[in-house]
């Protein structure tokens, strides 16, 4: 059996080391007034006078793409402009990240990012530009979880049943959406807190690895709530547990893997960026527009039934920190289990 190792849990109230990223940390204000405003010059005084362009890094009709969507009409309605969706797919998510880093900062070009990007970045994916550093961060719009699944014969009624499966010198296989995705990386930590012989299968997308796991090719898959849930409530699947450190509605009786694994909790997120230095009257008029957007109950209800996890902003701040620390603690994983992406 593997011996176990600890990997610290992200703390949302710690400080994140930015000696690890050339760029140093960026400023602790990013709203600096009127004066501010005005220093900015006229380019930005009625911003925005055009159309935005939101970028993103996946396949179009996927989660990011629908989330995008559901975002751009009523974020458009806001700013008085109409925000146009361009995917960018490719390297979980930065190639999108290179064209928004690379892009004029004037306020008119903003990308969607997504928790894939701290672990691209973890994996040293493509960092001819600081992961940190290199944006403007903005807001934070939704989290959420994935679920811990089984076929439903599977004879583990519970996580604990299932991590003694994986105790053994054979261990047990767990599918994934991917090679160097937020999945793998749950179901690494999953196995370095606990020392269970847990052996990764990537697949290309969720729904391969929904169909090996029903086939009976995989032992347990990780899998995004939203994604897991028709298979579960059809009775084809068994959710045994959850990585979001609270329960779910949508999923009653089913326990979070803390409670199994005490310190362990793995979400993520989507939320808006910008490029480098982007004008504060333009990370003031976005970062308004989405709070305004998360206090519409109708849009509000909507985005949460879409990730199946709940609306949670952000200021600029929290979200670049966040992500800083998403980094380093997908780095220090990486490191210590000695994983490669695809």
């Amino acid at each position: 059996m593997t011996a176990p190792i600890r990997v610290p849990r992200r703390r949302a109230e710690a400080e994140p080391e930015h000696t690890a990223w050339t760029g140093g940390p960026l400023p602790r204000r990013l709203f600096l007034g009127a004066a501010a405003g005005l220093a900015a010059g006229p380019a930005l005084a009625a911003y925005p006078e055009r159309p935005l362009v939101m970028l993103h890094g996946f396949a179009p009709g996927g989660s990011a793409d629908t989330l995008a969507r559901v975002l751009s009409a009523p974020l458009g309605g806001l700013l008085g402009q109409p925000v146009l969706i361009e995917p960018r797919p490719g390297a979980g998510g930065m190639v999108a990240a290179g064209a928004l880093n690379r892009a004029a900062a004037d306020g008119y070009t903003i990308g969607l990012m997504t928790g894939g990007h701290a672990v691209g970045a973890a994996f040293g994916r493509n960092l001819a530009f600081d992961p940190v550093a290199g944006f403007t961060w903005v807001a934070r719009v939704v989290e959420y979880g994935f679920v811990v699944a089984v076929r439903a014969d599977n004879p583990a009624r519970d996580l604990a049943a299932l991590l003694r499966l994986a105790a053994t010198p054979a261990g047990l296989s767990f599918g994934s959406a991917g090679s160097g995705s937020t999945h793998h990386l749950a179901g690494e930590l999953l196995g370095a807190m606990t020392g269970a012989r847990l052996l990764h299968v990537p697949y290309r997308g969720e729904a391969d690895a929904i169909t090996a796991l029903m086939a009976g090719d995989l032992a347990c898959a990780i899998i995004t709530t939203v994604t897991a849930g028709p298979h579960v409530r059809d009775g084809r699947l068994r959710a045994i547990a959850l990585t979001a450190p609270e329960p779910s509605a949508s999923f009653p009786g089913v326990p979070p893997v803390g409670r199994t694994v005490p310190g362990y909790a793995v979400t993520t997120w989507a939320g808006l960026a910008g490029p480098a230095s982007l004008p504060a009257p333009a990370v003031a008029a976005l970062h308004k527009a989405v709070l305004s957007l998360a206090e519409q109950p109708a849009l509000r209800a909507r985005l949460a039934e879409l990730v199946d996890g709940q609306v949670r902003t952000s200021s600029p701040e929290e979200l670049r920190d966040l992500v800083a620390g998403e980094i380093a603690r997908w780095r220090q994983l990486v490191v210590s289990r000695q994983l490669q992406p695809d």
